[in-house]
């Protein structure tokens, strides 16, 4: 374990330049995981179903993630920030079969809270994380 604790700013140049804000923060060998919403690089909110949405805000994170020599196993909490509940329920499977796309058959530990809005009024989810990266791929900016 990385007994370095200052924090250090995560931003990988593949996705939008942060203003006011970092993709994610490195302390020791923990990574914390900024809000992503599904910004592309354009900074425009990718059109479509939550599941559009989804995919373009998981692989933001996975972007920061992978930056830091993480990969998807390291995640240890994902909190998932929706303004439509019962439409991320409706589809929910699609949204699962992203995720075993994108990162694997395992999960982390999950929450989901409904919101009213997020920073760009077209998203319609955020995605905050959190990781453990062992010392042999820590990666530090």
């Amino acid at each position: 374990m990385s007994t370095d604790l200052t924090p250090i700013p995560v931003n990988p140049a593949a996705l939008p330049v942060p203003r006011g804000y970092s993709h994610g923060t490195l302390s020791g060998n923990t990574l914390y995981l900024g809000g992503q919403t599904a910004l592309d690089k354009d900074m425009r909110i990718v059109p479509g179903t939550i599941v559009d949405q989804f995919r373009q805000a998981f692989s933001n994170v996975l972007t920061t993630l992978s930056e830091a020599g993480g990969v998807p196993s390291d995640l240890v909490s994902i909190t998932l920030y929706l303004t439509d509940i019962p439409d991320y329920q409706a589809h929910g499977r699609e949204i699962g079969q992203v995720w075993r796309e994108l990162a694997g058959p395992a999960y982390p530990a999950m929450a989901g809270i409904g919101t009213t809005a997020l920073w760009q009024p077209e998203a319609l989810i955020e995605i905050l994380g959190v990781a453990v990266i062992p010392t042999e791929r820590l990666q530090r900016p």
